[in-house]
């Protein structure tokens, strides 16, 4: 980790400066609520726009896919020619995008805007972190501001949706998307004026093939996994993970040739950078997994509306905005490393009490655990944001944070693949006994194939008495929910043990961290 002469109380950050971390926090605000803002404003723009199935799906998933992919060119690009003026040229491009979106009038219009939105989105998560790492020499000042910034991506989570439902009552669909205009408007007018320009002295040029190989890397990895998640595990999906697999390889043997790489694989080598990398990683993995696994139990176990479901949802929701705000007192009282390692304690103590609310079919036990992982991951997540851009040298913060951003969006794709693979294979051997007499072919397949088809399929009958086989879906379904949560405990008691070995490998401790920069 490179080190610097700012230690506790000296070169604290001003007005100005805490001024620019709530601008960059308000862009990420815009960038998260994009993720989820059309959950809402589906059917309407099914009705307006009749997509297929096929461009439904891409209106959906094309923005995330593009941010992901372009991640780590536009960390980089900020890194080559200034992370401010990538910032400019992505708020510029969002705000251009946002009208495309909005006034759409066919399927594959909006598609191609929400890829546009997805590209210039990808500008601004890595610029704003590598942004606050050169507003703050101060540690301490620095954990409080990443502790902002990661609660702008909380509340856009969690602001999306309801922001979006409050738009479509009063004016048309489009009005999710014009949103950002003013946003992106105020950014770019006070960004000149609050945020320094940085950029690496050298000022090497993009390699663009190393471009073309990322975005063959990530994307079809990040495609293949989504569509397990959506559709269960299919062998045909392993088609693109492979290919990504192979394109990834030839991307990282390039890398080690140029004098001036895409991503510089000398940060892997750095024990603070790979082991909050691994710790950050599958901390997304299985806090992505279990939230889907919450919404599928609240909904298809407990029988709650989709908007029942969120609003019991709110309560845990502000336990992680919390979170996100206090963190850096938990970073700056016990040190980084202290805080990664008890959170991951607290964390895989959620992961129990959460496997033992999901097999008993608690609601209550279930959000109570919810704000028991959120308190323990919430300072795992931003302490390790925060050692990977201190660890590595400042002309590669913008490359750094863009690797955090890729490898968050990398542990939640998997995290939903794999963990609902896991309940959707325990599921179908615990269903596999059951008695569905009664039921036609396509109803057997549907009952003991998902939770999803079970409960679909008893609505359909409209029967009075709530069927056998449905409660033994709803108990398979829980015990699934259960097993996931459980290896959750165990794997990431086991990542702490491994995170503490590296970190102390590395000298990492409180005085050292507070030293950096």
């Amino acid at each position: 980790m490179h080190t610097g002469s700012a230690k506790a109380g000296q070169n604290l950050a001003g007005r100005r400066e805490w001024i620019g971390v709530c601008v960059l926090s308000i862009a990420c605000l815009i960038y998260s609520m994009d993720l989820s803002i059309l959950f809402l404003a589906i059917p309407a723009i099914v009705a307006d726009l009749d997509p297929s199935a096929s461009e439904l799906l891409w209106i959906n998933d094309i923005y995330g896919f593009m941010v992901a992919g372009f991640l780590v060119t536009m960390g980089t690009l900020g890194d080559r020619i200034g992370r401010r003026r990538v910032l400019l040229i992505g708020a510029a491009a969002f705000g251009v995008a946002s009208a495309l979106a909005a006034f759409s009038t066919t399927a594959q219009q909006l598609i191609v805007s929400r890829a546009l939105l997805g590209i210039a989105g990808a500008t601004i998560a890595p610029s704003t972190l590598s942004l606050i790492v050169n507003l703050f020499s101060n540690e301490a000042e620095r954990n409080r501001a990443i502790g902002i910034w990661g609660t702008a991506f909380a509340l856009g989570g969690l602001i999306g949706p309801l922001l979006g439902g409050f738009l479509l009552q009063y004016f048309h669909w489009g009005a999710v998307f014009l949103i950002n205009i003013p946003v992106m408007l105020i950014l770019l007018i006070a960004a000149p004026i609050l945020l320094p320009e940085y950029k690496s002295a050298d000022g090497a040029r993009l390699d663009l093939l190393s471009v073309l190989l990322s975005l063959a890397t990530v994307l079809p990895i990040i495609y293949g996994f989504k569509h397990v998640a959506a559709d269960g595990f299919d062998t045909r999906h392993l088609l693109p993970i492979g290919g990504g697999l192979i394109v990834g390889w030839l991307f990282v043997r390039r890398q080690k040739t140029l004098p001036d790489p895409l991503i510089d694989l000398k940060l892997f080598a750095l024990p603070a950078f790979t082991a909050s990398l691994l710790v950050n990683l599958a901390g997304m993995f299985f806090v992505f997994g279990v939230f889907l696994y919450q919404n599928l139990f609240l909904q298809f176990v407990l029988g709650l509306t989709p908007l029942e479901a969120a609003l019991w949802s709110v309560p845990s929701s502000i336990v992680f905005t919390v979170m996100s705000l206090q963190a850096y007192r938990f970073t700056n009282r016990f040190g980084p490393v202290r805080t990664v390692l008890l959170g991951l304690v607290i964390n895989s103590a959620g992961m129990f009490l959460m496997s033992i609310a999901a097999y008993c079919e608690s609601l209550f036990g279930v959000l109570g655990a919810t704000m028991v992982i959120a308190v323990g991951f919430v300072p795992v997540v931003l302490t390790t944001t925060g050692l990977i851009v201190g660890s590595a040298p400042p002309e590669k913060s913008g490359s750094a944070s863009a690797i955090s951003e890729t490898s968050a969006e990398f542990g939640g794709a998997l995290g939903i693949a794999l963990l609902g693979s896991l309940g959707t294979l325990i599921y179908r051997m615990l269903m596999d006994g059951v008695n569905v007499a009664g039921l036609d072919a396509a109803e057997r397949a549907a009952v003991k194939t998902t939770i999803g088809g079970a409960v679909e399929t008893a609505r359909a009958l409209q029967e009075s008495v709530v069927p056998a086989w449905l409660e033994a879906a709803r108990q398979s379904f829980s015990t699934g929910f259960a097993s996931c949560c459980l290896v959750g405990m165990v794997t990431l008691l086991v990542l702490a043990a491994i995170a503490r070995k590296i970190y102390a490998r590395a000298n990492i401790d409180e005085q050292a961290v507070a030293s950096a920069h």
